[in-house]
């Protein structure tokens, strides 16, 4: 087991007395791998069996308007960890690494005494920016290591000291091979409407389903050994679903189905139980909550805004926009280049494809399975459309979300959305400016930005 331990000393960090650190409450945050929110129970999947997520649901505050600011998993946990915005970090290609001097949660917490510690998938670099304490890579079949997390709540806990947990699973990220696909009956699945029907699909759901199970036994044991500790009631706890799954339409795109999150939030004595929010949160504002929440303030500027007066029920609203991007240069099977830039209210997504020329390409669209689905569609005149729009797209992308949920009706050509789009484009591009995004070139400076290239 690989641990890093780090001294407040060694982090130039502050330190508090016990009887300060006794008044701050303690953070778990729980994430998922590649899990669409929609194919959770309390998401509305009738097919789903996750009784601990759904359980935990009403204990707290369910976001029915989260959503992050990269459909991949390593530029999704730099933004989450950071607060910054993913070209502000440099973090924004897949298998990336965030800009030294970066500030993360290890920092912003640190500095009010708490210990950040990260169990399970990393995903982020540099050891720099991301000094967790410890830091505890999974064990064999990637699985979460329950004892280390069992021993750093005792450790926190006897020490007096608060703490601030992450714990991140593999589940279910592919390949789908944990858990029991048989409680799962394949022909009575209820499919998405981007999915092609065919008995292909159906087994593969059965098998990402029965993994999504696998990581809601994983959050449950997390919450037993938090109930066991008896910190349950002293800590906030966040579940995050992380982007959509592999399926087209989901990961590695900038439709809701790939950047839209689950998003749960328990706090006993603070956040009424079984409650449902419509506000509209990022990735990018957990660390800012966070610190305000524990009372302090960033050690360094962060692009993100706390939701705690949500959480407080003081405030219903909290953004008016989020913002997502993806870029395919450097990942696996992905083109060369092919950069989108999306923005969205509670009505509306609007997307930017920076070269539609291009062919739109990821590991999903090199897979047999994506060839049947083509050789299914052909003659399919509902689906054919459906199935072409994956790979070759417009230039600008308009859904109703609220009536079109998966974005399969582009709005864009229709004048009488003209207006919007004036809107939308407008608040896209001020938030590129803000954040550096120059386009076409931050997409071509992709491949500087990934560790690979780095080392």
């Amino acid at each position: 087991m690989k641990r890093f331990i780090m001294s407040a000393a060694a982090l130039g960090l502050a330190s508090v007395s016990f009887a300060q650190s006794a008044e701050k409450p303690n953070f778990v945050l729980f994430i998922a791998d590649d899990c669409s929110h929609y194919d959770l129970g309390c998401y509305g999947s009738p097919d789903s069996k996750t009784p601990n997520i759904d359980r935990f649901a009403t204990q707290g505050v369910r976001f029915t308007q989260c959503y992050q600011a990269v459909p991949m998993s390593s530029p999704t946990r730099h933004n989450l960890y950071t607060g910054l915005w993913p070209v502000h970090s440099g973090a924004y290609p897949n298998h990336t690494i965030a800009d030294e001097g970066t500030k993360s949660v290890v920092h912003h917490l640190g500095a009010q005494g708490y210990r950040v510690a990260l169990i399970g998938k990393s995903h982020v670099e540099p050891e720099s920016v991301f000094p967790f304490d410890p830091y505890v890579p999974s064990i064999k079949g990637n699985d979460i290591n329950f004892e280390a997390v069992e021993q750093f709540i005792k450790e926190c806990k006897a020490s007096g000291t608060p703490f601030c947990l992450f714990v991140a699973s593999h589940q279910p990220h592919t390949p789908w091979n944990k858990g029991d696909a048989s409680q799962f009956d394949a022909d009575k699945l209820t499919l998405p409407p981007m999915y092609v029907d065919m008995p292909e699909t159906r087994t593969q759901l059965t098998h990402y389903l029965a993994e999504i199970n696998y990581m809601d036994n994983e959050f449950g044991k997390v919450l037993d050994i938090m109930d066991k500790a008896d910190v349950t009631d002293n800590t906030a706890t966040v579940y995050l679903s992380e982007q959509g799954n592999s399926f087209p339409f989901a990961k590695w795109t900038c439709y809701d189905a790939g950047v839209h999150s689950a998003c749960i939030v328990r706090w006993p004595g603070v956040v009424k139980p079984g409650t449902v929010s419509d506000a509209m949160v990022e990735y990018v504002d957990i660390v800012p909550t966070f610190i305000d929440i524990a009372g302090g303030k960033p050690v360094a500027p962060v692009d993100g805004k706390s939701f705690k007066p949500v959480l407080t029920g003081k405030k219903k609203d909290h953004k008016q926009y989020t913002y997502s991007m993806q870029t395919t240069r450097g990942i696996f099977h992905g083109s060369d280049y092919y950069g989108i830039r999306s923005v969205a209210d509670k009505e509306y997504r609007y997307i930017v494809n920076l070269t539609p020329e291009m062919e739109f390409r990821n590991a999903m669209t090199h897979l047999p399975i994506y060839d049947k689905w083509r050789q299914k569609v052909a003659n399919d005149p509902k689906m054919k459309p459906i199935f072409d729009k994956y790979q070759h797209r417009p230039a600008i992308e308009l859904y109703n979300t609220k009536e079109d949920p998966y974005c399969l009706n582009n709005l864009a050509d229709d004048p009488k959305y003209a207006s919007v789009i004036k809107r939308m484009d407008g608040k896209l591009k001020a938030w590129m400016k803000s954040c550096g995004d120059e386009g076409q070139p931050t997409e071509m400076r992709a491949l500087e930005h990934q560790a690979r290239n780095k080392k």
